[in-house]
């Protein structure tokens, strides 16, 4: 199900038969060094994870992580959407490409989307983003779109602390 269109993306649910890519945007470098390792490491571990994680917050939350595609060339390259975090009181604004993706505008686009959906579609008035302390791009492409550091934050389960931002 289509859940936004900007200019050059489609945002859609995640389906089980999306596994190949999430296997392969879960193991990529950026992914591991900024989000976490998902310990993720075969199709089948990528469909349970889509099954319980993604399709999973859809059910519990009416909101979750969507599949980023390049509408013109149909072209899956990331995932963007809201996540419920433990430790926040508000949705976090999160996202995810893989680097062939990188450095077009992908994220800050996609990001953008999501934000304004959430506020203008969904009703959520406020919303927070999270990034490690050393993905700088993470960081620039949060304040271009609005969002304001607002500091170090412990989140459980997380080992590191992150740096906290909201919008609006």
């Amino acid at each position: 199900m289509i859940v936004l269109k900007s200019e050059r993306l489609t945002l859609r649910e995640v389906e089980l038969e999306d596994a190949p890519f999430v296997l392969e945007l879960l193991n990529t470098t950026g992914f591991i060094a900024n989000i976490g390792d998902r310990g993720i490491r075969t199709e089948g571990e990528a469909r349970d994870y889509i099954a319980e994680r993604v399709i999973g917050s859809y059910q519990t939350h009416g909101f979750g992580m969507w599949l980023v595609v390049q509408t013109d060339k149909a072209l899956a390259m990331g995932l963007a959407g809201l996540v419920k975090r433990d430790g926040l009181d508000v949705p976090d604004v999160g996202y995810a490409f893989v680097p062939r993706a990188w450095g077009q505008g992908y994220a800050q686009e996609a990001a953008a989307a999501v934000l304004k959906h959430a506020q203008d579609i969904m009703g959520i008035p406020r919303l927070a983003a999270i990034t490690s302390a050393e993905n700088y791009a993470s960081m620039a492409v949060l304040r271009k779109i609005g969002f304001t550091y607002q500091g170090m934050i412990q989140l459980p389960g997380i080992e590191r602390e992150s740096t906290h931002f909201t919008a609006p």
